[in-house]
């Protein structure tokens, strides 16, 4: 049995009409899923439809897909050790990666970040769960989602669950923020425990999924943003102390970049200040050699710094844990430099993109809506009859295994932006139209 394509519910590899590996099974069952085409509707920076040229979750997911194959092809050619089977979770298969990095954003609800924020905040205060992103992939992927033979998700193989598992927790331990849901949680821990994953510590490819989402982070939503014209490449914008100062503040307040960055050994604020001027001369320099379009040196600058990070990609030993670890590697030991490199530029995307008071507003108004989405399905006396039949139905069947707040957040989260507007018109505004339109 090789325990990286064990599937819970098809132990025995049924065996498809075509000749096809089971990753590339995963693949298929990703892309012509329900969950993967809806986010082409789910915001990343901009609300989707805001613009043709902005991406979306799903433009985001593809992309991220690309440079994380990409990767894992090179890595598996400078890293002998992955080729020698010595664990399974010491391995970076290319198409493996790919799929991971494709259902990576699955759990995201309508509206981005502000969407996460808004359901876990009511679950907290209102029932004492939480709601994540993370964890509602594999809500999604190993129980909402159905596929034609199945009623329980779409039964991805065991290297591509854990590859996508980039915490590795039960979110019910104390104080834990990311993590797995307890009840898809059993599922996950048993394949760690077959494959006998050290506690706490992701596959390689995991690790990679979420290093290859960061980079695009740092890169494609500075592209977004420039095309936007919220971030103006200009002296007077790059040395405007407010910007430094709250590039600086968002660093200092996220516990995450504190603890993956080793900030205490630098100056914060010269640093940052030093990679925005050299990000703007870079800028300066593409903008004079591609004869003064915007547009040719947007596109070459996101393109040059993907291959700046993805080059500087490696694979080190980490004694903390025991286990090995995906990070920057220069001459053989963590390239902290770039890795603070790559936290400078997302934070300065999230100043810049997210902080706006214009898209501050939009994200009040997504706020609203949804609260009051939520508290219309709330009760399930009422609920039962403003959801859609097979929701109700589901529950029905299996009431047992959750709660009908766990079913309300499942609804709302997989709606797409402009699904949730159309339903919230058709609760609290006066509109005109047929109720025969499809859903």
């Amino acid at each position: 049995m090789n325990i990286r394509k064990i599937r819970f519910h098809e132990p025995d590899h049924t065996p498809s009409s075509e000749d096809r590996d089971e990753y590339e099974k995963d693949y298929a069952r990703l892309i012509q899923s329900p969950a993967f085409r809806r986010l082409q509707g789910k915001s990343q920076v901009f609300g989707a439809g805001s613009g043709d040229y902005y991406r979306t979750r799903l433009t985001h997911s593809l992309e991220v897909s690309q440079i994380a194959r990409e990767v894992a092809r090179r890595l598996g050619k400078t890293y002998p050790f992955l080729a020698h089977n010595e664990h399974p979770g010491l391995k970076l298969v290319p198409e493996v990666v790919e799929c991971a990095a494709l259902a990576h954003d699955l759990g995201h609800p309508p509206f981005g970040h502000k969407g996460e924020e808004v359901l876990d905040r009511i679950l907290r205060e209102r029932y004492g769960v939480p709601y994540e992103g993370n964890a509602q992939n594999f809500r999604i992927l190993m129980f909402l989602e159905k596929r034609a033979g199945s009623e329980r998700g779409l039964d991805l193989t065991a290297a591509v669950l854990l590859a996508i598992n980039k915490y590795p927790y039960n979110m019910d331990e104390p104080g834990r923020m990311k993590g797995v849901y307890p009840m898809e949680w059993k599922g996950i821990e048993y394949l760690r425990n077959l494959w006998g994953m050290p506690a706490g510590c992701s596959t390689l490819e995991a690790q990679l999924m979420d290093l290859c989402d960061d980079i695009a982070y740092s890169t494609h939503d500075i592209e977004d943003g420039i095309r936007a014209g919220k971030i103006v490449l200009t002296e007077d914008f790059i040395e405007d102390d407010h910007l430094v100062e709250g590039v600086v503040r968002e660093i200092l307040d996220d516990p995450a970049s504190i603890a993956a960055v080793q900030w205490e050994s630098t100056n914060l604020k010269a640093m940052v200040r030093r990679v925005l001027e050299n990000y703007y001369r870079e800028w300066k320099s593409i903008f004079v050699q591609y004869g003064r379009e915007t547009s040719r040196t947007r596109r070459e600058m996101k393109a040059r710094w993907v291959s700046k990070f993805a080059s500087g990609v490696g694979i080190i030993d980490d004694p903390k844990s025991g286990w090995k670890r995906v990070t920057f590697v220069k001459d053989g030991a963590e390239d902290l430099e770039l890795l603070r490199t790559m936290e400078i530029l997302k934070k300065l995307a999230w100043v810049t993109l997210i902080k706006d008071f214009r898209v501050q507003r939009l994200q009040k108004r997504s706020e609203n809506m949804l609260v009051r989405l939520w508290d219309s399905l709330e009760q399930y006396d009422t609920g039962r009859l403003l959801l859609p039949p097979d929701w109700v139905e589901s529950y029905d069947r299996q009431k047992g295994e959750w709660p009908w707040e766990r079913v309300v957040a499942d609804y709302i989260a997989g709606m797409t932006d402009a699904y949730a507007e159309k339903v919230y018109t058709e609760l609290f505004a006066s509109r005109s139209g047929s109720i025969y339109e499809r859903d």
